[in-house]
């Protein structure tokens, strides 16, 4: 009842304007029809005939003199673009945001108190105000606070951080205003309300404490800042900012304790995970029930679930185009090459161009898959894809947070694998090696420059230190180490191929021929030839 009454009061505070206006129109009709009573047949007639046209023309000068007003009188500039949204409608549950689990669990703690304050307030606890989500993009920030808004019930007010930033003075911050205002008003007569602001680090980025550009920001961040204190002891009210951006580009105040208490971190899906998010858009769509969803979870490496869904969708497009009855795993496949590689797209060559192309794609097949500790080769290809005229697809078998020596050894070897094959073969190399090069000399650079993995045994960043700081007899030192890492994987790639060339002469062969190798008949053929990936031939 109480809450009813509540609702009543807002919805007269919010409309009294209307309600007055229909009131006063509804006496002045009554008194018109009253006058009209009174007057002369001739003249009653006369006054209906001109009516319409006055009430035209008054509507046209009221609605014309009402804009102006509103406009400038009430900041139409700061009006607030997003409205309330119901929670019923967002219908997003905490079962359906799969892939994150640990991140689910933490707004499910927080959630839990949202609805049953009491417990915390026995404790004599500090309620939560702010939320803040962080992590890459396509990860599930904005799908989890949606699941929070319909798990509470309670009302959900949405807004993007850009929404607040204006050219104009004080438009920014007046929306800040407007929001809270409303969001306090909707947690009066509904019990409670979530606020998420997306993208947060548009209006919460580091104040620049200058008389140049970036004031305007300044005020829309310090008037965020002074609404999140009067969210102080309301704990009706939980505010949910999500952004892609390191914390270190978000103001220190922003982050202090009072305004945004709790950080839930977001993370790329393990192959659990994955596997999870693959089998649920599959059951959206007609897959084949034979589809290996765990050979699919191990191929999307490094994919988010946004990135999952979006395969998902390609491959029932390319299905629907092959006019398929159903998505097999070919057509996922597709789907992430397309997605990850670019279109393929047909060029006219000519046979020793084709014949180079797929000796040095064999290259690089062959050196990962004989000198890569820890990637499978999943297709090798001479199909040119954007600028590339052939591709070798590979995969991480899991996840890896940070790489060691082996690693990154690995990593400039299968750069350099194209490089060997073509010099193997012909004794001359093209200029599809360039962006190779540029892979391997990047790795070998850091590895001496930063990682201390040179051949010396020397450590340190030298990055950290400026240019004109280090002596060019260190930069010479340095280089030189480079050098002899990039030599040394040039040896060691150049006698795997040498002692492999039957099996290298076999690869190229079947790429001129099929033009694409998938990871089975890649296998078969190792097999063929008794060989055994690194990772086996070493545990």
């Amino acid at each position: 009842m109480n809450r009813l009454l509540r609702k009543i009061k807002i919805f007269l505070e919010d409309h009294w304007i209307l309600l007055a206006i229909i009131l006063a129109a509804a006496i002045l009709i009554m008194l018109s029809a009253i006058g009209m009573s009174k007057l002369e047949s001739y003249a009653r007639i006369s006054a209906l005939a001109n009516m319409p046209l006055t009430i035209l023309v008054m509507l046209i000068s009221g609605a014309i003199t009402a804009f102006i007003y509103v406009s400038v009188m009430f900041g139409y500039m700061g009006k607030m673009k997003q409205q309330k949204v119901d929670p019923r409608q967002v219908d997003v549950k905490f079962s359906d945001v799969i892939g994150i689990d640990q991140a689910v669990e933490e707004a499910r703690e927080v959630t839990q108190l949202l609805i049953d304050r009491s417990r915390l307030n026995k404790m004599g606890g500090h309620f939560i105000k702010g939320i803040l989500m962080v992590g890459p993009p396509g990860c599930g920030k904005t799908y989890l606070a949606k699941a929070i808004a319909t798990e509470t019930g309670v009302p959900f007010l949405s807004m993007s951080g850009s929404e607040f930033v204006e050219m104009f003075v004080g438009v920014g911050a007046s929306r800040i205003r407007k929001m809270f205002t409303k969001a306090r008003r909707l947690a009066y007569s509904h019990g409670g309300c979530i606020i998420f602001i997306d993208e947060i680090d548009a209006v919460g980025r580091v104040r620049a404490f200058s008389f140049g550009g970036g004031q305007e920001t300044n005020n829309t961040l310090n008037q965020l800042l002074v609404e999140l204190d009067g969210v102080a002891g309301r704990s009706n009210i939980v505010i949910i900012g999500a952004t892609n951006a390191a914390e270190g580009h978000l103001d220190p105040a922003l982050l202090r304790p009072g305004r945004f208490d709790r950080k839930i971190y977001f993370s790329l899906p393990d192959v659990d995970g994955r596997e999870k998010i693959f089998r649920y858009y599959l059951s959206k769509v007609k897959a084949d029930p034979n589809v290996d969803i765990g050979k699919l979870a191990r191929q999307a490496v490094g994919k988010t679930p946004a990135d999952i869904e979006y395969i998902v969708k390609e491959s029932a497009l390319i299905a629907t185009r092959n006019k398929k009855e159903f998505i097999a795993h070919k057509e996922l496949s597709d789907a992430m090459e397309r997605i990850e590689l670019g279109l393929k797209h047909r060029m006219k060559m000519t046979t020793k161009e084709k014949e180079m192309t797929a000796y040095h794609e064999a290259g690089h097949l062959m050196t990962t898959y004989f000198l890569h500790p820890y990637n499978d080769v999943f297709k090798a290809s001479i199909i040119p894809r954007n600028n590339s005229l052939g591709v070798v697809h590979s995969q991480p078998r899991e996840e890896f947070h940070s790489q060691n020596l082996n690693h990154v050894f690995a990593q400039i070897k299968v750069s350099l694998g194209g490089y060997v094959a073509e010099k193997v073969q012909f004794g001359i190399t093209t200029t599809g090696v360039s962006s190779d090069f540029k892979v391997a000399m990047a790795y070998a650079h850091r590895m001496v420059w930063q990682f201390g993995m040179g051949i010396s045994g020397r450590i340190g960043d030298y990055t950290t230190i400026p240019p004109e700081q280090l002596s060019e007899s260190v930069k010479e030192r340095l280089n030189e180490e480079t050098n002899q890492i990039l030599q040394k994987c040039l040896t060691d790639v150049t006698t795997l191929l040498k002692k492999e060339k039957i099996l290298l002469d076999r690869f190229a062969k079947e790429l001129i021929e099929r033009e694409e190798l998938e990871y089975d008949e890649i296998e078969k053929i190792f097999t063929e030839y008794g060989k055994k990936p690194f990772f086996l031939e070493n545990s």
